[in-house]
């Protein structure tokens, strides 16, 4: 998904919501939940090894159907090779924790009628389109000590051309909304970034030369490079990820949120309150 197809989704559902009824006000709230990351240290898509996420909410409500949504969250996430049944994989043997800090703007669409204080429309399930800027650094850990990967440049970077420590992302999803009384609600919610970076586990092209690597980076530089342990298996050039499929993470969380505003009742009286 392009992030054209992206922007221009959020601008057709901002002006259909004009066409529709008002109920304009706004949410605050927080969320806690867990994070998944999907890339070369996780080439299978496990799901159960979890970090622990959470954050804080702002959403405007434009009406019964569109809200636009600011979150910024933490989590954490992970991969590691010997979770893996890929033969090269397991021989390659790395792996990496990173915290992330990310900041959302998404719009929301609700496929029902959405009323705070409604007795009928207080229950909806909705999708979601927005970007994301995430701050990520990837560590290692080697002989009880957490390393930072970035600045070791594992895959032959020179100094000064590191990879960046931001980086931005489309993000999509979906969840399902419900009024516990006529302030508060729960929202369970499942967002999917797509990011602009493959390094946010620290692996994305191939092996460097080590002895370059160690003149310039030194001997840990060169351990976390090459963790498989087998003679000749990291010679220079060889394939130590894939640069075509970029990182991605996801969260899961379950919200609690406050309303403050009033609605605009419609010229034609359609609810029950």
């Amino acid at each position: 998904m392009k992030i054209g197809n992206i922007i221009f989704l959020l601008v057709f559902i901002l002006g259909f919501s004009n066409q529709l009824i008002s109920q304009k006000g706004y949410e605050l709230g927080g969320w806690l939940g867990v994070s998944n990351y999907f890339g070369e240290l996780n080439s299978g898509f496990n799901l159960l090894e979890p970090g622990i996420a959470g954050g804080a909410n702002f959403r405007f409500l434009f009406n019964e159907r569109i809200a636009m949504k600011t979150m910024l969250s933490y989590g954490t996430v992970k991969g590691d090779d010997k979770d893996s049944y890929n033969t090269f994989e397991k021989q390659r043997n790395l792996s990496f924790r990173s915290p992330i800090v990310d900041f959302t703007q998404q719009v929301e669409f609700n496929f029902l009628p959405y009323i705070h204080g409604s007795s009928l429309d207080y229950f909806t399930p909705y999708i979601i389109g927005g970007i994301n800027i995430f701050y990520y650094n990837p560590e290692s850990k080697l002989n009880g000590k957490w390393y930072s990967l970035r600045e070791l440049g594992t895959e032959g970077q020179a100094l000064g051309e590191e990879y960046f420590e931001y980086a931005a992302g489309m993000v999509v999803g979906g969840g399902i909304k419900w009024d516990i009384n006529h302030v508060l609600s729960v929202n369970l919610e499942m967002t999917y970034r797509f990011v602009s970076t493959d390094y946010l586990d620290d692996v994305s092209t191939s092996y460097p030369n080590m002895q370059e690597l160690r003149s310039l980076r030194g001997d840990i530089a060169v351990q976390l490079s090459d963790r498989s342990g087998i003679p000749g298996f990291a010679v220079q050039g060889k394939q130590r990820g894939n640069s075509r499929d970029r990182d991605t993470f996801s969260f899961i969380g379950l919200s609690l949120m406050y309303y403050f505003g009033s609605l605009e009742c419609p010229p034609i009286n359609r609810y029950v309150f």
